[in-house]
C-alpha cells in the first residue's frame, strides 16, 4: 500500500510511485472519480480530441466513414484484443 498525507490546507502530495504509474508530470491535471463506499479512483486527465487535433499527419479519406463503420471496427478490435 502506498500512502500520502493530507495537509491542513486540504492538499495531498501524490507519492512518486503513483505519479510514475499515472505518467503524470508537472502541471498535469489529476481527475478524482468517486466510486462510492468511501473509495475514489484517480487518473491523469486525458487530452480532449480537439486539443490533439493536428498532432498527427493523416491521409484524407476518399469518403467519410459512417458511425456504423466506426462501431463495427471498434467491436472487431475489442474482440481481437480479448482473444489474445
Amino acid at each position: 500500500m502506498i500512502t500520502g498525507t493530507l495537509s491542513s490546507k486540504g492538499q495531498i502530495t501524490i507519492p512518486k510511485k503513483i505519479r510514475e504509474l499515472l505518467k503524470a508530470e508537472i502541471s498535469d491535471k489529476i481527475v478524482f472519480i468517486p466510486l462510492g463506499n468511501g473509495k475514489v479512483m484517480i487518473s491523469a486527465q486525458q487530452n480532449s480530441a480537439t486539443e490533439l487535433f493536428g498532432m498527427l499527419k493523416h491521409k484524407k479519406l476518399a469518403k467519410p466513414v459512417s458511425l456504423e463503420e466506426m462501431e463495427s471496427a471498434i467491436q472487431k478490435r475489442r474482440a481481437k484484443k480479448n482473444l489474445q
